[in-house]
């Protein structure tokens, strides 16, 4: 019976030879060919992949003077050339897993003999291969196949790992064929640069920097050793986590070394002596992410990474491509807007988030140059953390308040009923003709919209379009809505700037069409413009849903460019990871309002010791150079804006509640502002935003020179002949 089964082991052995050899030179014909022409049918497309398919690089986020803020990958990888690694290092990877490396011609004939043995004895199909053949495997692994949300690639990567005869032909195929192609140097320093090192990081240029805090040139033979010996298994030798299992496999390779004769045996036993000298606490290496950027840029960076997305770039592309993004963010505007931000609200305020987004108006570019909040940007709550993107999304904002009255000013000029310096009506209280109360403030026992001045306000019968802009009188504006229309109003809104906020919901989030509330349902332009059977939201002037304030601080940028609107862009430049320019698909500019529009309606929005809710805020600073503002603040007190621009930089300030919008915010001073009950917030447009604002662009505009705003344009200057309105 023995005598039996040692003559099949003895047929299995030469019959498993016969094929494994004959899949490696040659097609084979017959019935056991057709597993050599399963191999060799993917052989050249496997070649293809390996040499089409660019291993994942790291995208490094830059400010607009180059100087990194933060990094964006999959894998950590920093590519070495061959001269940049140490011979420490490939010798004690080659003496580790294939000794006869510069000997074979990709295939280790001895070692596959062996292996072959052992699987007719029901051993397993590793074994035997050499770094020519490793470098195929994980190529496909870490390369081709390294996605793990990519069915294909789930697939194409459990292949590349079966433990089957095919397979191996395949790789064995493969690897003879790139030896014909490329020099050992070149599979060597390949193989070094797309291995695994275990928690993400890849090759052994980012090894040696996160394991040693050296480069790949000045590994010694103790720290090749422990590199090379982690190879095998990177999350069992990880030296953090099994410093003993690694420390005996650093020995083992050291051992080899000796064998091979690259390291004496009296060093080899210093060495094992020797402690493993990884770092302590872990491994160094960049945050994979926006968190990489910090407490003060984490939120630009973040606004960099959803405006690319926005703009048609793969995410897996982004965050393994290896690009270069050179941004638009101004470092010292940003550290003064983040010190102006937390001046005013403490980050570790529950609740309560103050931010302050700045634009460059431009008639080609609107440059974003700060992104900025109370809070920090990160994970950690307990510390004032957040990762949510206060400065730039909709999500939860609050609303812009009376800001949205620069839009019904815009449009009731455009649409010829009224100039800025036209008497427009006033009255302290007003019963809409047109709006119903529907899903608004309701008259008693009256079903149209009801609308009133701040409490003790008074403003006459009639007021200037100026002034109104500057006083802010609600029943003003609901009254232009009436005159000037839904539709127009609305479209402003859009025009210059708001188009992410009008797309939106009432939240700030997309619309819901299952939702029964209409402000969820639709998007806040389809919820505030007139339809056939329904005259629009006259609320709307009040801004009461959700807003940028990015997009709020792009509308004064478009009425600073003279009507035209540009995207609010990050981006300075993009290279490849061969230096190559990329092109964003960026939405193009366009003229929004004819210029004389923009420019009269500057002026009406001009703020100075005298007139504007925001002058005490502009004197605490000694504010003294021409510029556009007007706060808002959201029904309830729940949010409060400040919008203002001057020639040179346009903003938006915000503070709302951004876990919580029900209920409202209480003022009592800066750094002392807290979310309070429904019913007691006394917080305004004129405290903490305007403070903050005027706190920030006091000093970015230390060293800039004050220039005037445009002249008003008899067009929009005055329409009608001056007569008082009871309304």
């Amino acid at each position: 019976m023995r005598k039996t089964d040692g003559i099949f082991k003895l047929l299995g052995l030469c019959l498993l030879a016969g094929v494994l050899l004959a899949g490696m030179l040659f097609p084979f014909v017959g019935g056991l060919g057709v597993m050599s022409n399963q191999a060799s049918a993917t052989v050249d497309n496997t070649s293809t992949e390996l040499a089409n398919v660019p291993p994942p690089l790291v995208t490094t986020v830059t400010d607009a003077n180059n100087k990194p803020i933060a990094t964006l990958y999959q894998q950590y990888r920093i590519p070495t050339a061959s001269d940049q690694i140490s011979d420490a290092m490939k010798w004690a990877l080659i003496s580790i897993e294939d000794k006869r490396f510069y000997e074979h011609d990709g295939v280790d004939w001895k070692g596959t003999a062996r292996a072959a043995i052992s699987n007719t004895q029901g051993g397993d199909t590793q074994g035997a291969s050499t770094l020519t053949q490793q470098y195929v495997k994980n190529y496909l692994i870490n390369v081709v196949y390294w996605n793990d949300n990519n069915p294909k690639h789930i697939i194409g990567r459990q292949k590349a790992q079966e433990q089957t005869i095919a397979r191996k032909l395949k790789e064995a195929r493969i690897a003879v064929q790139l030896e014909t192609k490329m020099s050992k140097e070149e599979i060597l320093t390949g193989y070094l640069n797309i291995v695994e090192f275990s928690r993400r990081i890849f090759g052994v240029g980012a090894a040696a920097r996160a394991y040693f805090g050296v480069s790949a040139k000045e590994l010694d033979a103790a720290q090749g050793a422990l590199l090379a010996g982690m190879v095998n298994n990177p999350t069992a030798l990880d030296p953090w986590n099994h410093p003993e299992d690694a420390k005996k496999r650093r020995n083992l390779v050291l051992d080899k070394m000796v064998e091979n004769r690259k390291l004496s045996e009296e060093d080899a036993e210093k060495l094992k002596d020797e402690p493993l000298g990884v770092l302590p606490g872990g491994p160094s290496k960049p945050a994979a992410n926006c968190v990489g950027a910090g407490p003060d840029h984490g939120f630009f960076c973040q606004y960099v990474e959803d405006y690319l997305l926005r703009a048609g770039m793969d995410k897996d592309d982004l965050y393994t491509g290896g690009y270069t993004i050179k941004t638009t963010l101004d470092r010292k505007a940003n550290q003064h807007a983040k010190d102006s931000a937390e001046f005013q609200v403490s980050k570790t305020e529950p609740n309560v988030a103050n931010t302050l987004s700045l634009v460059k108006p431009g008639k080609k570019r609107h440059k974003v140059v700060a992104l900025a909040a109370n809070k920090d940007y990160g994970p950690d709550k307990s510390k004032g953390q957040t990762v949510f993107a206060l400065p730039s999304d909709v999500r939860n904002v609050g609303g812009g308040g009376s800001t949205f009255k620069i839009f019904t000013a815009a449009a009731a000029m455009q649409e010829g009923v009224a100039g800025i310096f036209d008497k427009i009506s006033a009255p302290n209280f007003h019963i809409s003709p047109v709006f119903t109360a529907e899903g608004q403030t309701s008259c008693p026992g009256n079903p149209q919209y009801c609308v009133q001045n701040y409490p003790g306000a008074s403003f006459g019968k009639s007021i200037t379009l100026q002034d109104a802009l500057a006083k802010s009188p609600n029943t003003a504006f609901v009254i232009l809505e009436e005159k000037t229309g839904m539709g127009p109003v609305v479209n402003m809104a859009k025009k210059l700037g708001l188009r992410r906020s009008m797309a939106a919901n009432g939240n700030g989030a997309p619309p819901d069409p299952d939702a029964e509330k209409l402000e969820v349902r639709l998007s806040q332009a389809e919820v505030y413009k007139p339809t056939e059977n329904h005259p629009g939201g006259g609320s709307f002037t009040l801004g009461p849903a959700a807003v940028s304030g990015l997009e709020l601080a792009n509308v004064a940028a478009t009425i600073m460019s003279g009507g035209v609107w540009c995207p609010p862009t990050p981006i300075a430049k993009v290279t490849d990871r061969n230096g190559n320019t990329v092109k964003i698909q960026e939405e193009p500019c366009e003229r929004v309002i004819p210029e004389a529009l923009a420019d009269t309606l500057a002026v009406g929005l001009g703020v100075d010791h005298t007139r504007g809710t925001a002058r005490g805020a502009a004197a605490k600073v000694g504010w003294a150079r021409p510029m556009i503002g007007k706060t808002g603040t959201a029904q309830g007190a729940k949010a409060s804006t400040f919008v203002g621009a001057t020639p040179q930089l346009a903003g938006a300030a915000m503070v709302f509640r951004p876990d919580n919008q029900l209920g409202s915010l209480c003022y009592a001073g800066p750094g002392n502002v807290r979310a309070c009950e429904e019913g007691a917030g006394n917080m305004q447009g004129a405290r903490t935003p305007a403070d903050t604002w005027f706190g920030a662009m006091k000093k970015i505009h230390a060293n800039l020179p004050k220039k005037d705003l445009p002249k008003p344009h008899p067009k929009y200057a005055k329409m009608h002949e001056d007569e008082d309105e009871d309304g």
